[in-house]
């Protein structure tokens, strides 16, 4: 039987309450405390890995209905246009990732408005010492990259109570109802057959996927399918996003043919709200690209609105990473890479 030394499968399943329970959490804040939207001309989230998505996330999401722009930051330096109007988000399920403490306090130092959500950590100190608003993470969860619940829930929820995503709660309610559905889909006491992850990573085997996302919100979640394999599957693998992989990418599959198809899988990952150009765009591609890869497996998002259909992408991913971890006798919790990175440098 695979090694699941950490339950990651146990704890994946929660995702839908726990994107219930903190939305629910989130609303509880004491409206005195959140910032009126028209003391800001834009808003940045500053924060690395499986914390960091979820600013990339809310870019992607938001771009229908919030005013101001949305600039997701992954760095250490704080850039110059960060300062007085600049609404902040610090995001560390730990709150002790050193490039969202540098940046956080960076931020600080320029006089934005921060807003920190972690489970405590060197982060809630700064925020709490600075007099800024710091919302709490459920303690518990084994690592950042099953919190996307804990994380993304407060950023939309404030966001909506200050009036600039209004779209956000009805959206949660509704993501929370598809997960529910994808979770009994993809957990795994649900028959095999019937199992949509299962039958991905299966499909995938031992060869390298590059995961290919339409627009903004496909090209959020093959992002997140990336970061995914990589650390619960401990494997290689790369993504792009249509419109943009077409400028560039595409040129690539051609002299190495021989040796592409015999070790690349295209994941194509669609959603109901792609553009009206991105559809012929996907299928001419791969007509060019398609005898250069070993296989094209496709993945629909489900869902009702923008949120739920990136959580439903995001979600199968992490599911098939995990299937592909235990096919190939990985352990999907433990990153030890990056502990011994961290240990490295400290």
């Amino acid at each position: 039987m695979p090694t699941d030394s950490l339950n990651f499968g146990e704890a994946l399943c929660g995702f839908p309450e726990q994107l219930a329970a903190c939305h629910e959490a989130a609303g509880k804040i004491d409206a005195s405390l959140l910032p009126q939207p028209g003391d800001y001309d834009h808003i940045v989230t500053l924060g690395m890995g499986g914390s960091g998505i979820a600013g990339n996330i809310l870019q992607a999401v938001g771009t229908s209905t919030i005013p101001v722009p949305v600039t997701v930051l992954k760095h250490y330096r704080t850039p110059a246009f960060v300062g007085p109007r600049t609404l902040a988000f610090a995001l560390s399920y730990s709150g002790d990732t050193e490039e969202t403490l540098e940046m956080a306090r960076g931020a600080l130092a320029a006089g934005a408005r921060l807003i920190a959500i972690s489970s405590g950590g060197e982060l809630a100190r700064i925020a709490t010492d600075a007099g800024m608003l710091h919302v709490p993470c459920p303690e518990g969860i084994a690592m950042p990259r099953l919190a996307l619940g804990a994380l993304v829930a407060p950023l939309f929820v404030v966001l909506f109570r200050m009036g600039i995503m209004p779209e956000a709660h009805a959206g949660l309610l509704r993501a929370q109802q598809q997960l529910a559905t994808r979770r009994d889909q993809c957990r795994p006491s649900a028959d095999e057959a019937q199992n949509p992850a299962r039958e991905l990573a299966r499909k995938l085997d031992r060869t390298i996927p590059i995961i290919y996302g339409s627009g903004g919100l496909g090209g959020v979640a093959a992002l997140r399918w990336k970061q995914s394999i990589n650390e619960n599957a401990k494997a290689p693998a790369f993504w792009n996003e249509y419109p943009e992989l077409d400028h560039n990418e595409v040129s690539g599959w051609g002299q190495h043919g021989d040796v592409t198809r015999q070790v690349f899988t295209l994941i194509e990952l669609r959603h109901g709200l792609e553009h009206a150009r991105l559809e012929a765009r996907a299928v001419a591609t791969r007509e060019l690209i398609e005898e250069a890869l070993h296989q094209v497996l496709t993945v629909e998002a489900e869902g009702e609105g923008r949120i739920a259909q990136i959580l439903d992408l995001i979600y199968i991913g992490d599911w098939t990473s995990y299937y592909a971890a235990l096919a190939n006798d990985v352990d999907p919790g433990p990153i030890d890479a990056i502990a011994r990175l961290k240990a490295a440098i400290a």
